[in-house]
């Protein structure tokens, strides 16, 4: 039992899911500075206040603050944006570049059958159709 559990944990894949999400809070951690120390400022230049979370709607005692949400809104389509702009579409040049994709196989030779004259495959000794001996 602690073989198949040593096995499981020893396993690539393990392995690089727990480097993946180490790497992930590194740069979540990079991402929230980039928001919070240039992103804002620049918001608060243009907008009056460096984030969204002035704006609350009060309801019957009760305050709605979507203005967290949009802020929230803006950190997810920043990080978003740099993983696919930094990670992904690089790592999708490479594998192409790295790894063509393979030639299409050769069309199969088809001949047709005397009997019902549909197309079967050129090394066929019987009709898939009509099971007329060819």
């Amino acid at each position: 039992m602690l073989k198949g559990f040593r096995d499981f944990v020893l396993r690539g894949n393990v392995m690089d899911l727990a480097v993946a999400v180490i790497i992930g809070a590194a740069f979540t951690a990079i991402v929230t500075a980039l928001t919070t120390n240039i992103i804002n400022p620049l918001l608060g230049a243009v907008v009056g206040k460096p984030n969204f979370d002035y704006l609350v709607l009060h309801l019957h005692g009760g305050a709605i603050k979507y203005g967290t949400f949009i802020t929230a809104l803006i950190n997810f389509i920043l990080i978003a944006a740099v993983v696919y702009f930094f990670l992904v579409a690089p790592t999708q040049y490479l594998l192409k570049k790295f790894n063509p994709p393979a030639p299409p196989a050769p069309p199969v030779a088809k001949k047709t059958c005397p009997q019902c004259l549909s197309e079967v495959p050129a090394a066929a000794t019987r009709c898939r159709y009509c099971t007329q001996p060819l």
